[in-house]
């Protein structure tokens, strides 16, 4: 098996002096579920305690080629652990999500459907950290272990889900599963990595109501850049902003979270990208399927995938990149769009 790789093309990995005089009395738990139970409240923008706010940021996407394409702006304004809103922009596209005092959600979106990675800068700036039914302990094991990056040692920390591990696997490599790697001293997430590929780097971090924020973040394919993004401002709100009432042409949601079958899902299916069966896995004789958890939202577009099982590495990096990209048509309940919970197989079979 040829081992995985992983890119950290990292701008000064260091937490700006500012930032580390204000914080120097947080130090880094030993204990791996200690990391993020110090991190948590650090990165908790949702608090009933924080004082309304807005964000803007611009953002940068990657031809395949890793060639500036379109730009675009992603826009929240937050008054409120209920009552906030995200707004994505580029040419041909702008998608808004609302939610309410009354506990109601709005959604209203026109032209092109936005992509995987633009619907995850959201979680990369406002929640990095996993949440708590990604760190079960009776469905997920933390393995830790020091990457150099320079001359620093960076603590990093994987959730590996627990299930059978391929007879010819004894360990899992490093960012296989969702990676996360810490500043050495501070509970201060500067590196996510996962799919076997995928880096997703956090620069610039400042302090926003005691909370740590990212001011630049970019993903990367291996070398390759797929989206930059730069925080342009961050303000003060008035809760009363008229941006935060959704439209009268805009949808209502009123319900979440439906579960629905593979065989269902795959009905709705209108775009799919064909996964490439990984050299390294053919070379092995590896067959088998890749089992995923994915949310498919309101706009038919995959915006969640976690992976269940999966009988060789490389075949889930294959299966996570070619899912992202699948289309679906938006499933309606009662005549409105809601979102999708289902499991998606992928089948990798050599061919006789």
């Amino acid at each position: 098996m040829r081992p995985l790789l992983i890119y950290f093309v990292l701008f000064g990995l260091l937490v700006p002096t500012a930032l580390r005089a204000q914080d120097a009395a947080i130090s880094l738990p030993k204990d791996n579920r200690e990391v993020f139970a110090a991190a948590a409240p650090l990165y908790d923008f949702s608090a009933p305690a924080l004082k309304p706010w807005r964000l803007k940021a611009t953002y940068q996407l990657y031809s395949q080629a890793g060639a500036p394409t379109e730009k675009g702006t992603y826009e929240y304004w937050w008054a409120s652990p209920k009552v906030y809103r995200s707004t994505w922009t580029r040419a041909g596209e702008v998608h808004s999500d609302w939610h309410t005092a009354d506990g109601k959600h709005a959604s209203q979106s026109s032209g092109s459907s936005l992509n995987f990675f633009e619907f995850n800068l959201q979680s990369a700036l406002l929640s990095p950290l996993p949440g708590e039914a990604d760190l079960d302990p009776a469905k997920f094991r933390l393995q830790r272990d020091s990457v150099k990056v320079g001359e620093i040692s960076v603590p990093c920390i994987m959730a590996v889900p627990l299930m059978p591990q391929h007879g010819q696997i004894q360990t899992v490599p490093l960012g296989l599963f969702p990676t996360y790697c810490f500043d050495p001293n501070m509970p201060v997430l500067r590196i996510e990595y996962s799919w076997g590929s995928i880096t997703t780097e956090f620069n610039h971090i400042i302090r926003i109501q005691g909370r740590y924020l990212a001011r630049e973040i970019n993903l990367f394919e291996g070398k390759r850049k797929i989206l930059t993004a730069s925080i342009d401002e961050v303000t003060g709100l008035n809760p009363a902003d008229p941006a935060l009432a959704p439209p009268p042409t805009a949808a209502n949601v009123k319900l979440e979270g439906v579960e629905v079958s593979p065989a269902v899902a795959q009905g709705f299916l209108i775009k799919k990208t064909t996964p490439v069966y990984p050299q390294d896995a053919k070379e092995a004789r590896v067959e088998g399927r890749v089992v995923l958890q994915a949310t498919i939202g309101r706009d038919g577009g995959i915006h969640q995938l976690h992976v269940l099982s999966a009988p060789w590495p490389s075949l889930v990096h294959s299966a996570l990149w070619a899912v992202s990209q699948w289309q679906y048509k938006p499933y309606l309940l009662n005549g409105e769009p809601v979102e999708v919970e289902t499991t998606i197989n992928v089948i990798y079979t050599l061919g006789q």
